[in-house]
């Protein structure tokens, strides 16, 4: 077991410093969500550009998934040992490094590469998140989380209007070029602000065999679910990425159990909260996706398969699902406060599910899918909220930055699931598309049909009530007397 000192809080005199930590590191998380949202609507361009496949381009966003989610337990291990500040800062550069050289690649490969190592710089998110509990009392450590995790809805919204608008009208590269001005000055705010923390123990050992084991057995796991659809469930390749995976998964348990110093305390697991906490990250990771990706599907399909938008317009109706995401993130971070984070997890999946019964009654109009996809972000963000604070205040102080990177590998997991569940979805339920020439009905294509939306709606709801069961054992008073 580490023997951590844990870092030092900033100086009393410098009231201001919690607020301007806090400005620094929601910006860390603006600019990956900014970033992450602002490259979707240009992937059929680069692929083109390439004269690549469908497939190899879907990486453009996976290896991003993929590196993020190996990294984030043993980023938030070296933050314990080696300082919350050194590390994040690290790992910023390491995005700031991908995101300046993505905007030069001469091949998708290359491109891929890029993105693999701003992969490595989404450990930011988690690393920031646990810094939060060295610079704020417990009393006002969700609000402020609340406040991270509202906050990256704004910049997605962002992302995606001004990224679909730069990328038709400047080119995929501009966009990289432009994010990665905003990188370099980010980052050199971020080291400007943030106070030196002190490290832990230097004699302590990172177990780089069960980060090895974890990486490959998450990754072929991912894999499985990247490449299901194109490749199929039951070939060879997939059921080999599966089992393969879920072997290696096993294995990293057991190891875990045996090692003196473990990359995972998996005792901590056995802490209530904590085990719920994450089983519930796992569930709203992959109705967050099914939400996001059903609404960009549904609005672009031409009438009467969808509303016909085009990429620019489906951002706008975006746009205030976003602004109520950073409002109930920040309310929910000071209810919280005051009532423990059981009622408003319950109250989240509640309305999660409200919004999906929305969806599968009325879809017809503009304002209705805005009404409904407003709703469903609102009822996400009320149980990620709470999650991120369970965390924190359940576990040792030493501990917070491993949780928060094994809550955020578990995040991307379901976040993986998410859009393969719709894809497949939509490719399983579909209709012909006719068009008539010369007084003929010819056939010109296959698109998604109605019921397919119906399915992805009620599945999200089935997760939605799987949250909602889980919410109730949790322990809130647990929560209550850590902020007596």
């Amino acid at each position: 077991m580490n023997t951590l000192t844990p870092p030092k809080s900033a100086p009393a005199t410098d009231k201001g410093y919690p607020t301007r930590a806090l400005l620094a590191l929601t910006a860390t998380v603006l600019l990956v969500s900014y970033i992450e949202t602002m490259i979707l609507p240009g992937i059929p361009i680069i692929q083109k550009d390439f004269n690549t496949t469908a497939t190899i381009a879907s990486w453009i966003t996976s290896i991003v998934l993929l590196v993020g989610a190996i990294v984030s337990p043993l980023f938030g291990k070296f933050g314990d040992l080696y300082g919350k500040k050194k590390i994040i800062i690290i790992t910023l550069a390491f995005y700031t490094a991908g995101v300046a050289i993505a905007g030069f690649s001469t091949s998708i490969y290359f491109l891929l590469f890029a993105r693999a190592i701003q992969g490595v710089g989404v450990a930011m998110i988690p690393l920031s998140l646990a810094l939060l509990t060295d610079v704020f009392p417990k009393e006002k450590l969700a609000t402020a989380q609340g406040t991270i995790a509202g906050s990256a809805s704004i910049s997605m919204a962002l992302g995606l209007v001004l990224g679909s608008y730069v990328v038709q009208n400047y080119g995929w590269q501009t966009a990289f070029h432009s994010a990665a001005i905003l990188s370099i000055i980010l980052c050199a705010t971020v080291a400007a602000i943030l106070k030196r923390d002190t490290r832990g123990s230097i004699h302590a050992k990172v177990d780089y065999t069960g980060a090895f084991v974890f990486a490959l057995g998450i990754a072929l796991i991912l894999l499985c679910f990247t490449e299901g659809p194109t490749l199929g469930w039951l070939s060879t390749e997939v059921l080999a990425f599966l089992v393969s995976g879920l072997a290696l998964t096993v294995l990293f348990f057991v190891w875990e159990n045996k090692v003196a110093e473990p990359l995972i305390q998996l005792k901590l697991l056995r802490v209530r909260n904590v085990l719920i906490a994450n089983l519930i990250t796992i569930f709203t990771g992959v109705v967050n996706f099914l939400a996001f990706f059903a609404f960009i599907y549904y609005a672009e399909l031409p009438k009467p398969f969808g509303l016909g938008f085009d990429a620019l317009t489906t951002g706008l109706t975006l746009a205030p699902a976003t602004v109520a995401m950073f409002i109930v993130g920040i309310a929910s971070g000071r209810l919280m406060s005051k009532t423990g984070p059981k009622p408003i997890l319950f109250t989240g999946a509640v309305v999660t599910i409200l919004s999906f019964v929305l969806f599968l009654v009325n879809r017809a109009t503009p304002t209705a899918v805005m009404v409904n996809i407003t709703v469903a972000f609102a009822g996400i963000v009320a149980l990620v909220v709470p999650v991120v604070n369970i965390i924190s205040v359940s576990l040792p102080k030493e501990s917070i930055s491993v949780g928060q990177g094994l809550n955020a590998t578990l995040t991307q997991v379901g976040g993986a699931i998410g859009p393969v569940l719709t894809t497949t979805i939509l490719a399983t339920y579909t209709r012909p598309l006719t068009s008539l020439v010369n007084g003929k009905t010819i056939a010109a294509g296959v698109l998604s049909s109605i019921a397919a939306f119906d399915v992805i709606f009620a599945v999200a709801i089935a997760f939605s009530t799987i949250c909602m069961v889980l919410t109730l054992a949790i322990r809130n008073e647990a929560f209550k007397k850590k902020n007596d």
